[in-house]
């Protein structure tokens, strides 16, 4: 693929991420900043009450809630939308008439698909996100480092996957080696989530039921943005690429001579 496909098809990533960060902004401030303000409402009554119900316990916020919940909201996920798209159209150049005979829209869609699963889902299930007033504040280095390790291992798991997969079609057949390589990649996902250490901290006290909201309201912005930016960049590419197979889309990207 030449370095102007490449060039064209970055910029049509940065724009679908754009405007799926725009779309998984609305899903989090509409469904998510309210299981937020309920979790800061009880992290607060935590607070006060170790201060014996006194104020000299409170500090002064550095940012108010108000531009936490939109202008810092938003900034986090346009800015994310920008760099995760550009970084999708990438693996994507690359990706494109080499993992299957796919068109240009179902090789965005399958990308996107397996970006949610591998970047999110995966670890997601492992270390879920918590809320305010949930968690051990000694052990969130641990935690987050953990969660990061869960991603690499995820994604260094299911690129593995795809090229056993590939390796194993010419005497399988497609269907029984996509079956191999699926198994095997939940196999050492399961082996990971056995020997990785667990956390359990949410205090007894803490309202289950918003606990799950905040965890469905986390995945649910996610979901928004991969499947937003799978539909926007597929009819992007699709456009510029033409509606044919991988392969035909490929040589187009990259003309002869």
């Amino acid at each position: 693929m030449n370095s102007i496909s490449v060039r064209a098809l970055l910029v049509r990533g940065m724009i679908a991420g754009v405007i799926a960060g725009a779309l998984a902004l609305a899903v989090a401030y509409f469904l998510g900043e309210s299981q937020v303000d309920a979790a800061i409402a009880i992290e607060e009554a935590h607070s006060h009450a170790a201060h014996g119900g006194g104020g000299g316990g409170e500090e002064e916020e550095l940012v108010s809630r108000t531009m936490q919940a939109t202008g810092g909201l938003a900034t986090a996920l346009l800015v994310f939308g920008v760099a995760v798209g550009g970084i999708a159209a990438l693996v994507y150049a690359y990706a494109l008439g080499r993992i299957g005979n796919f068109g240009p829209r179902a090789t965005a869609a399958l990308i996107a698909g397996a970006a949610l699963l591998t970047v999110y889902v995966v670890p997601f299930l492992k270390y879920p996100a918590n809320p305010p007033a949930v968690g051990n504040p000694d052990t969130i280095g641990k935690r987050t480092t953990l969660f990061f390790l869960m991603v690499a291992l995820s994604l260094l798991l299911a690129v593995a996957a795809v090229i056993i997969g590939k390796r194993l079609a010419p005497a399988l057949g497609n269907w029984n080696a996509t079956i191999a390589a699926a198994a095997g990649f939940i196999l050492a996902i399961g082996l990971a989530y056995a020997f990785l250490p667990s956390f359990d901290e949410v205090g007894k006290d803490f309202p289950a039921s918003l606990l799950w909201k905040f965890r469905l309201s986390t995945l649910a912005v996610q979901t928004t943005f991969w499947a937003g930016f799978g539909l926007i960049f597929g009819y992007l590419t699709e456009r510029l690429l033409g509606s044919g197979n991988g392969a035909d889309a490929r040589r187009v990207a990259t003309p002869v001579g």
